[in-house]
């Protein structure tokens, strides 16, 4: 049975040093990703520098639904871990909603998230902190061979969404549907909108979904005995609807459910269930506490 496990201090989990880290993998600037990324990150404080109420609330709301209805309710746990299904012109929707994170498309986001699981904290994880802290939180994206990028690496990990023309569309495409929203915001309330429903949106959102690459795997509880460093973090989990809760997850990784425990806040749960409840959710996948960590983890 899973070992509950209260301890804050870092327990060895994961095998990656930092002697098998590639030790050429800050020689080499992926150009195009860092650029955007830091007119990105440019445009964010224009954005704080413009404040209004309207550009305030048009963020809160982008945020929600890329974050909620994108990254956790699609790219993770529908694509990539198949923990509940759906008609698919939702998980299309979902999908295009996962786009407007700038996290690049359906393929490549779970390729990657694919691969972390199976070697998670070993030294074939694109972003382990093991290899360094930089590294797992936006290293991984900016610098080194962008192996990430490898369709042969996607073609392996996400065989089922390649043989999806909706998938591989927007696999493509994935800029579009933000171009869209950018173009839409700018109509109804100008570069106010814009600067802070895309530029300081994205990037809050960004890093957000970073910690979770970084800082769950350095810094919380363990309640269950992974062979990766995988922990519950709760500040993450608010900043990023429930996906905070890592080590749960790691132990338990096809449950639709992050969030195990009353007290573990897990939003996007919550929409799944809501699905469920309208019928247009199924095979919903979930754990008990005392359920033995699946070997996947």
């Amino acid at each position: 049975m899973s070992t509950a496990v209260t301890s804050n201090v870092r327990r060895p989990g994961g095998t990656a040093t930092s002697a098998g880290a590639n030790p050429n993998r800050y020689g080499s600037v992926a150009w195009i990703t860092a650029g955007f990324m830091v007119a990105f990150h440019v445009l964010a404080v224009m954005a704080l520098l413009d404040f209004t109420w309207s550009g305030l609330i048009v963020l809160l709301v982008t945020y929600y639904v890329s974050l909620v209805f994108g990254i956790g309710m699609s790219y993770h746990r529908l694509l990539t871990h198949r923990s509940y299904k759906t008609p698919k012109v939702i998980e299309y929707f979902l999908t295009a909603c996962a786009t407007l994170s700038l996290e690049g498309g359906p393929l490549f986001w779970v390729a990657t998230h694919r691969r972390h699981h199976q070697h998670s904290d070993a030294d074939l994880d694109p972003h382990t902190p093991r290899h360094g802290g930089v590294w797992a939180h936006m290293g991984w994206i900016m610098f080194g061979h962008t192996e990430h990028n490898d369709v042969n690496v996607t073609s392996k990990y996400a065989p089922d969404l390649a043989r999806d023309a909706v998938h591989v569309w927007l696999s493509r495409f994935h800029w579009l549907p933000l171009t869209v929203l950018g173009l839409v915001l700018l109509v109804f309330g100008g570069w106010n909108w814009v600067l802070w429903g895309v530029f300081l949106r994205t990037t809050i959102g960004l890093h957000a979904t970073w910690l979770v690459n970084s800082a769950t795997h350095m810094w919380g509880s363990r309640r269950f005995d992974t062979r990766d460093d995988s922990r519950n973090n709760w500040w993450v989990a608010l900043l990023t609807f429930g996906e905070g809760w890592h080590n749960n997850h790691h132990a338990h990784p096809t449950s639709a459910a992050h969030g195990l425990a009353w007290y573990e806040l897990d939003v996007t749960y919550w929409h799944i269930r809501l699905l469920e409840t309208l019928g247009l959710a199924w095979n919903v996948r979930r754990v008990a506490l005392d359920e033995d960590v699946e070997q996947a983890a």
